[in-house]
């Protein structure tokens, strides 16, 4: 089936511009919507200032004729201030209301009738006039097709007993007040355009500035031959990524102790092989020269048995390369008493062949309580297997002749184990760490042991048992004949309950 390459997710930088931007933009957004508002309330408030400048000076400016009449008579400034301009249209009316009504205060607008006293005819009024005398009340309105913004005021004017009633309208055209919130909003927006480029620009290098002893890093990582190991300098990257540099410096020391194991293993294989291979190449070419037939089959009898060695050398070294390595096996249910009695079926032609008593007893418990049959852990089935293999295989070749070796399975507490005794020649307890140890074969420690052994079958034991989280330890075996004691090899695996 065809693989495609997975998308790139991108870069720091693109995630801090797609992350921060829209923050960003949405922040002058919110900004300017707000700051446009103030605007048009500070628009609002100037210009209506300034519409209602005029209204006042033409409300003080209705006077009374000697006859009860009502004259207006505006300063030339007033005249000046109601000028239109272009784009910038003023209107105004000052009106008396006739008949008089017993109040102005709150009414409708449109309700009382008038006349033109000034001004110009037609001028809207608003729904409802003020409720005090002189109080302005701005609204918009449509005048000739022209959106305009007004201003109305009243007044109740007496002398000598006569009452009049006036109401002063001025209004402008929209244009000017419109034109001057659309120059603000734009400059608003070129602000805030001019901003966001520069938090764009700031991010961007920023960022760039910020990665450079990543690039550095980089850079070293490139430049370093391919044997060169050594862990990477932490003290000028960002604190932020130390973390990350520690775990492949943690990467770089577990890889490096790989290649040092196979480095020790094919040093040690090289040199337990090669000996084996030049003796039998000895025996051969001594076995070609030898003219006599029975001395010839001696020689064959012993390159076949120094070739059983070395095939049984081999086998133990693709193990321990197996159980060295870092792949994990299926993991299932696994009785350990029923593996332990099969390892003891397999090997009992090889006890027997040695004179040896292999013996097996059934699952029990270390204190007394009764069990049933089965002994339960979670692991690797030929991998545990092969750990009791190798014990039972030990015990054997080292125990001695004539001797006797229990196996037994059975749980303490939490641990479930399976014990390899035996009443041989036994190991001196300052020594029994040391067997696990590759090549190791105890030394003089085992004297009375003829067998010829690689050294390798406890460290195989103790791999694939620390491969299943278990461990093995060697104790004091069964008392032997002259008055020591034997060895006894306890595997311990965690139980498992379920």
């Amino acid at each position: 089936m065809a693989t495609f390459p997975r998308k790139s997710r991108g870069g720091i930088r693109f995630w801090l511009l797609v992350l921060l931007i829209p923050g960003v933009v949405t922040l002058l957004l919110v900004d300017s919507r707000t700051d446009y508002q103030a605007l048009n309330v500070v628009t609002q408030e100037v210009y209506d200032s300034a519409l209602l400048e005029p209204a006042k000076v033409l409300e003080n400016s209705v006077e009374f004729n000697a006859d009860g009449s009502l004259r207006i008579d505006p300063p030339f400034y007033a005249q000046v201030m109601l000028e239109s301009r272009a784009g910038n249209r003023k209107y105004f009316r000052v009106e008396e209301v006739t008949p008089n009504v017993l109040s102005l205060a709150g009414s409708r607008g449109q309700v009382a009738e008038g006349k033109t006293l000034l001004g110009m005819q037609g001028l809207p009024r608003p729904v409802t006039l003020a409720e005090n005398e002189g109080m302005p009340v701005f609204y918009n309105a449509m005048y000739r097709n022209d959106e305009v913004r007004m201003v109305a005021l009243w007044r109740d004017l007496h002398y000598s007993g006569v009452h009049r009633q006036v109401i002063i309208l001025v209004g402008e055209s929209m244009d000017l007040r419109l034109h001057t919130q659309q120059q603000a909003w734009r400059e608003g927006l070129f602000r805030d355009g001019r901003m966001l480029i520069l938090a764009i620009l700031l991010v961007w290098f920023s960022v760039h500035w910020a990665l450079r002893p990543l690039n550095e890093l980089r850079r070293e990582i490139k430049l370093r031959n391919i044997d060169n190991l050594m862990p990477l300098d932490i003290s000028n990257v960002p604190r932020e990524v130390v973390p990350l540099v520690k775990a492949v410096n943690h990467h770089i020391d577990l890889y490096r102790q790989v290649l040092d194991k196979q480095a020790r293993f094919l040093a040690d294989a090289s040199h337990q092989l090669r000996t084996p291979l030049a003796i039998m190449r000895t025996q051969a070419q001594y076995a070609k020269r030898e003219p006599d037939i029975v001395r010839m089959r001696e020689t064959l009898a012993a390159i076949i048995r120094q070739l059983g060695q070395t095939s049984r050398l081999t086998e133990q070294l693709l193990s321990l390369a197996h159980a060295s390595g870092n792949e994990v096996a299926p993991q299932s249910k696994v009785d350990l008493n029923a593996l332990a009695r099969e390892v003891v079926l397999l090997y009992l032609p090889l006890a027997r062949e040695k004179h040896q008593d292999l013996g097996w007893v059934d699952c029990h418990d270390v204190s007394g309580a009764s069990e049933d049959a089965n002994v339960w852990v979670l692991g690797s089935d030929a991998e545990i297997h092969e750990s009791i293999s190798n014990l039972v295989h030990n015990a054997i070749n080292h125990a001695g002749e004539g001797c006797s070796i229990t196996v037994s399975a059975g749980v303490q507490g939490s641990d479930a184990w399976v014990s390899v005794c035996d009443n041989g020649v036994g190991l001196d307890p300052s020594l029994r760490d040391s067997v696990f140890i590759r090549f190791d074969r105890g030394g003089p420690a085992r004297k009375g042991s003829r067998a010829s052994g690689s050294g390798l079958g406890l460290a195989i034991a103790l791999a694939y048992a620390q491969r299943n989280r278990g461990t093995i330890v060697l104790n004091d075996g069964d008392p032997s004949v002259d008055g020591g004691v034997g060895l006894c090899a306890l595997l311990t695996l965690p139980r498992h309950l379920a």
